[in-house]
């Protein structure tokens, strides 16, 4: 497919593909009544003035099938690991005991169950609307393109097509996971 018109196809695909793949990490870490060092990961953490992803502020362990250990390497950091988690909207309670942090991960009831679906819902509509950036970025650049007379109007209207074929490939895709995730979750 490659570059038409002034824009990378492939680029645009790569780039959409992302953020499927971003969502399939997240829902790795949406739990099914086990504990997953998954879970924490993605979680930032306000570390030195920065937000810092909780690999790079201590060890995460799984020493139980329902609990998530923590080691932090900075003593100072352990109450915004704690509040890190809290906030993270994964209804996870940590402890904090010396320098680690436990996370005993709670059994799935429904209501547990609708606040999960809940959460992988928005991380849906995150990566359709990264896709759907992705996408008017393409555009964007087709319309310059075709405003310089690199491209006729004729390819505009082709080359458009294309990109919007390929986002609706993507939401669907998308859309799918979701769906899948859900069932999975929702099983009791």
């Amino acid at each position: 497919m490659a570059d038409k018109g002034g824009v990378d196809f492939d680029d645009l695909k790569r780039r959409m593909e992302g953020a499927l793949s971003t969502l399939h990490s997240e829902f790795t870490g949406l739990r099914t009544g086990r504990a997953s060092a998954s879970l924490v990961e993605p979680i930032t953490v306000d570390a030195y003035g920065s937000q810092m992803p909780m690999p790079q502020v201590g060890t995460i362990s799984v020493p139980e099938p329902r609990m998530i250990s923590i080691n932090v390497w900075d003593k100072g950091l352990v109450a915004s690991v704690e509040k890190a988690i809290r906030d993270a909207g994964l209804g996870l309670n940590p402890a904090a005991e010396g320098q680690t942090v436990r996370i005993t991960i709670p059994e799935l009831n429904e209501e547990r169950r609708k606040e999960l679906s809940k959460v992988a819902g928005k991380y849906a509509e995150q990566a359709r609307v990264a896709v759907r950036n992705v996408r008017r970025d393409g555009m964007d650049h087709l319309k310059k393109a075709q405003k310089d007379k690199d491209i006729s109007e004729d390819e505009l209207k082709e080359y458009s097509g294309e990109v919007q074929t390929m986002t609706d490939d993507l939401i669907a895709r998308i859309d799918d996971a979701l769906a899948n995730k859900e069932k999975e979750i929702m099983q009791v």
